[in-house]
């Protein structure tokens, strides 16, 4: 089954099938501590980027969209090329694209590694290879796309201290690449949880990611 019938099924068959597919989630053993390797914070206000993938894109934007110094947060596919960055193709697991999500973020506010401390905390599971949660597929692998070194090592040493800590029960299966490019979704993906809060995939699987967000980091929480 694709990605899109998963989600299509989740729809259909509603909040049972929702509620017992999300408990699978495994969460961090302790609190994820902030990352020793980071980036100083700006003096001044200015805009960089992220890249990051980790499951359904819907559920990563939301998350994104609620954090302080996150100026937008965009749904869309990295890892593969331009004519293959399509939902339906993307769905498929074969063209290299995973669903990612471009962060524009003020570094005045808000570091690079903050960031990723909220991606490997609260976003998703980085220890699930191939899938998270009722998603399985290439394209719903964890990754980090780094645009330079900077990014690079400090995702690196990140993951490396998450693992030497033991923070969760299984070790990290983040890739750490290059960004080639990033390509948006089709607009009906854009603000998708936020559209559609009552439905039950986004109940069950995304606006648990935006609680816990604003249960473990409440000064970095924006409420919309």
């Amino acid at each position: 089954m694709t990605g899109s019938s998963v989600r299509l099924a989740w729809v259909l068959i509603g909040t049972l099938l929702a509620a017992t597919a999300c408990t699978a989630k495994a969460g961090p053993r302790a609190p994820v501590p902030a990352p020793e390797l980071d980036a100083k914070r700006a003096s001044v206000a200015g805009q960089q980027t992220a890249v990051v993938a980790g499951g359904c894109f819907w559920g990563i934007q939301a998350v994104f969209q609620h954090v302080k110094g996150v100026i937008r947060a965009t749904s869309g596919y990295s890892g593969g090329s331009a004519k293959t960055a399509e939902y339906e193709v993307v769905s498929t697991g074969e063209t290299g694209h995973a669903e990612s999500v471009e962060i524009v973020f003020d570094p005045s506010q808000i570091t690079y590694g903050e960031l990723l401390r909220v991606f490997f905390s609260v976003a998703h599971d980085p220890t699930e290879l191939n899938r998270q949660g009722p998603d399985e597929g290439t394209q719903y692998r964890s990754v980090i796309f780094y645009s330079n070194d900077e990014q690079k090592q400090i995702a690196e040493a990140y993951i490396a201290q998450l693992d030497k800590a033991g923070v969760f029960p299984h070790r990290i299966v983040t890739q750490v690449v290059p960004l080639q490019a990033f390509y948006p979704a089709e607009a009906y993906h854009q603000n998708y949880a936020s559209l559609h809060p009552n439905q039950p995939y986004i109940m069950f699987n995304d606006a648990p990611k935006v609680e816990h967000l604003r249960q473990e980091f409440p000064s970095l929480y924006m409420g919309k």
